[in-house]
């Protein structure tokens, strides 16, 4: 716990979802120059890291973050343990993620709930903890934790505890993405209280309105970032805040590269503000 009038040392990321596609050397050179020590992978196809990679490429790539001095925070997967359908296939997606992050020593993998909105509450809650439950061990086994965010289906704090108070397992816990939990009327001292015993880090970012979800600098749009800033630097939380720029849905969005300096002196400066 940081003592008062002491800014929380928290540690800042970004996404590479907000630079789709960038080499990773590029993207290192990046978080160099703009001082942060974290990267979230997006792990999919379309990006240089993802499953597919063979045990080599993921060496170099391990090797090309410690070089480099950056961590990489966690991969974003898009794993939907609350679908619908066989376990099989969704665990086996699972496994392939969480075996890429153990290779590349990223501590945490991200999954999505993806319920079907069709079902009732309680049979995606079900299908869910069921899965998250299966691959925990798994998970603990490899070192990494599986992080179900806040996002579609279980979009709030109060939804995604459902989840996660059955499973009761370590190596599961919660990633707290800010809009969603905020466009569903979540104020984020609830969302901090429901995921605190869970939590393995969060994502803030900016959009332009509740209506218009175009990322912006942050700071520049209506996401309660000071709220959130407040409420985990009055719990003493000292863990990573990773921007999502989602420049891959929104084409027409500004620049990532020339935004990371700016939104890591706002953030410095609310974690300032907030001590």
């Amino acid at each position: 716990m940081a003592g008062a009038g002491t800014p929380v040392a928290m540690k800042l990321a970004f996404s590479t979802l907000g630079v789709p596609g960038l080499a990773i050397p590029d993207v290192l050179a990046l978080a160099v120059a703009n001082g942060y020590h974290g990267v979230e992978l997006r792990a999919h196809h379309e990006e240089p890291v993802h499953p597919g990679l063979d045990p080599a490429r993921r060496a170099e790539v391990a090797a090309e973050f410690k070089a480099a001095d950056v961590e990489i925070v966690g991969l974003a997967g898009y794993v939907r343990v609350a679908a619908p359908g066989d376990d099989a296939p969704v665990l086996a997606e699972l496994r392939a993620l969480l075996e890429l992050a153990r290779d590349l020593g990223a501590p945490f993998v991200r999954v999505f709930p993806g319920g079907d909105a069709g079902l009732p509450r309680e049979e995606g809650d079900a299908i869910a903890a069921r899965r998250l439950g299966l691959a925990a061990e798994d998970a603990a086994a490899l070192g990494v934790r599986i992080l179900l965010e806040t996002h579609d289906s279980h979009p709030t704090g109060a939804d995604a505890i459902r989840v996660l108070g059955p499973v009761g397992h370590r190596n599961v816990g919660a990633l707290w993405d800010v809009m969603h939990p905020w466009l569903a009327g979540e104020q984020p001292s609830d969302t901090y209280a429901a995921l605190a015993p869970h939590l393995g880090y969060v994502q803030v970012k900016d959009i332009a309105s509740a209506d218009d979800r175009t990322p912006v600098a942050l700071g520049a749009g209506v996401l309660p970032l000071a709220e959130c800033v407040e409420v985990l630097s009055r719990h003493g939380w000292d863990g990573w805040l990773c921007w999502e720029y989602e420049k891959r849905w929104h084409e027409a969005a500004a620049p990532l590269p020339d935004l990371l300096t700016p939104a890591r002196d706002h953030i410095t400066r609310l974690l300032t503000e907030s001590a």
